[in-house]
């Protein structure tokens, strides 16, 4: 399933977990959702509690009235089916804690690296999950400590992935990852002016909540396949609006941006005179018009040189657990983003995720600056697919030096004005 439905089925059989009184505070996500993998096979989670209560609590927890049926238990752990999905609870003693959310994390290419590195120190490194006779013979109340004890800097879930992160932790060149806690603002948001569920005064108010320095509004344009669109006659209107909110909201900026189309023969939805008006300009490939990869490229490559363009949006339009997107020529567009001044998006929207994981990690190595947005239509789910943007793009070793939304509303406004001045 994708991230977003997976997480949304943790969320709620946590939360269910805790009305029984089971001692859901002791449950976390652990497997690929930890690791903000874009699809999940299936969700699971770990309990830390002691060996006395395994019984009585994997008992309680087949009995939550989303389940209905399970269909595996052991001693250590129970799986469930539920109307969203599967879910499997694995239950550890707090003194193998650390490794137990190491070794049900995963990835299996990171814990066989694991297990290899602590079997050359005299060590064994197994599922902390099982009896004690069986354990891990690493007892560590942590993951930080677990890490310690095979001389490794504590390496975070999203990076997991047996791609160099043990080498990287091994030698102390792991990057300083991006957090929620840099992003200054969201370029990336609908209103009812589009397909989305919320005033800009809702989403300016939501995103003022969220303690961000800037908003962008970006309806869609015309040709969108969106359920609703920003028509070209609405466009000074709806100017108007965000002036006039301009002068009530104090403590957030408000840019005025538009996502528009780019069309099968690589122009633009709305034309120069129309976009050269907005703050900020990101453009989507919505409809391959099918093209194969090298066509699609070169529609890219046409709007990335275009000097009122300023982002992609997520470039693969992609759909997790249900289509990989478009096959294009990543490099060419690199290329072309840093010498034009184009940023890439990293989209969280759980329907995109895009760029992600070696992609994105390849973008940011080729020098492109990236934005990471939440692409959202309803405001309850801003903070939430900007979560899911940071947990993607940290996937891709991003940090926050990489990212264009963790600067100023002054240094945004520069990034748009170099690229313009390119004439």
């Amino acid at each position: 399933m994708p991230l977003g439905r997976a997480h949304m089925l943790a969320s709620s059989i946590i939360a269910d977990a805790r009305r029984a009184g089971i001692g859901a505070d002791m449950i976390s996500p652990v497997g690929s959702l930890r690791r903000f993998a874009p699809d999940v096979g299936d969700v699971a989670l770990l309990g830390i509690v002691p060996a006395s209560a395994h019984a009585d609590l994997l008992r309680a927890f087949g009995r939550l009235p989303a389940v209905q049926a399970s269909s595996r238990h052991t001693a250590t752990s129970i799986t469930v089916q539920t109307g969203r999905g599967i879910v499997t609870l694995h239950l550890a003693v707090q003194e193998h804690a650390g490794a137990a959310l190491v070794w049900h994390t995963g990835s299996r290419a990171h814990t066989d690296q694991l297990s290899r590195r602590a079997a050359d120190a005299g060590l064994r490194f197994a599922d902390a999950t099982l009896t004690d006779e069986n354990a891990a013979h690493i007892p560590c109340l942590t993951e930080t400590e677990f890490y310690g004890r095979l001389n490794l800097s504590f390496i975070a879930p999203e990076l997991r992935n047996g791609t160099g992160e043990v080498e990287a932790a091994a030698s102390g060149r792991l990057p300083q990852l991006i957090e929620e806690r840099h992003i200054r603002g969201d370029l990336h948001t609908h209103t009812t002016w589009s397909d989305g569920q919320d005033t800009i005064a809702d989403v300016v108010s939501a995103s003022k909540q969220l303690g961000y320095d800037y908003v962008a509004i970006t309806d869609h344009s015309e040709s969108a396949w969106s359920s609703r669109k920003l028509a070209r006659a609405d466009v000074a209107k709806q100017r108007k609006e965000v002036d006039a909110l301009r002068e009530t909201v104090t403590g957030i900026e408000i840019l005025h941006g538009i996502e528009v189309d780019i069309m099968p023969d690589g122009t633009l939805d709305f034309d120069d005179d129309l976009l050269r008006g907005f703050d900020i300009v990101l453009a989507s490939l919505h409809d391959s018009g099918g093209h194969n990869g090298r066509r699609l490229t070169e529609r890219y490559l046409k709007t990335i040189d275009h000097p009122l363009v300023n982002v992609i949006t997520h470039p693969a339009n992609r759909s997790p657990a249900q289509s990989a997107g478009y096959e294009l020529d990543f490099d060419r567009l690199f290329t072309a983003a840093v010498e034009t001044g184009t940023a890439l998006e990293v989209d969280g929207a759980p329907g995109h995720l895009d760029l992600d994981g070696d992609i994105a990690r390849q973008a940011a190595g080729a020098g492109v600056t990236l934005v990471i947005d939440s692409d959202c239509h309803r405001i309850e789910s801003l903070a939430r697919q900007m979560k899911f943007g940071v947990g993607t793009a940290r996937r891709g070793w991003v940090e926050p030096r990489h990212v264009l939304n963790t600067r100023t509303t002054a240094d945004v406004r520069a990034f748009v004005a170099r690229k313009r001045s390119r004439g």
